[in-house]
């Protein structure tokens, strides 16, 4: 699906992942992004308001080093999430 066409601005939900493994703590400095890593990879998933929004969001992670392995735009918001990011209904808990 051609999501320029369907989306022109670009804005929607977002999935971006990195190889290697970012602190939460950065979730703040890159737009309330929720953060979740697992065997290697860093998933970034939330909102971007637009092209704009995103062209910047992808110079900060470029800035912090870690190498992109892809960036997805979600079809809708509830399209399902991956099993590890946290809010996935059959997530393990930490500490569980």
């Amino acid at each position: 699906m051609n999501t320029a066409a369907s989306n022109p601005d670009g804005s929607g939900r977002y999935e971006i992942r990195l190889r290697g493994r970012l602190d939460p703590r950065w979730s703040t400095r890159l737009d309330g992004m929720t953060l979740s890593t697992r065997d290697g990879l860093t998933v970034l998933v939330g909102p971007v308001a637009d092209q704009a929004a995103l062209h910047g969001l992808l110079h900060r992670l470029r800035d912090i080093g870690l190498p992109l392995v892809s960036v997805r735009r979600l079809e809708n918001d509830t399209e399902p999430l991956p099993p590890h990011h946290p809010h996935h209904p059959h997530h393990p808990r930490q500490g569980a």
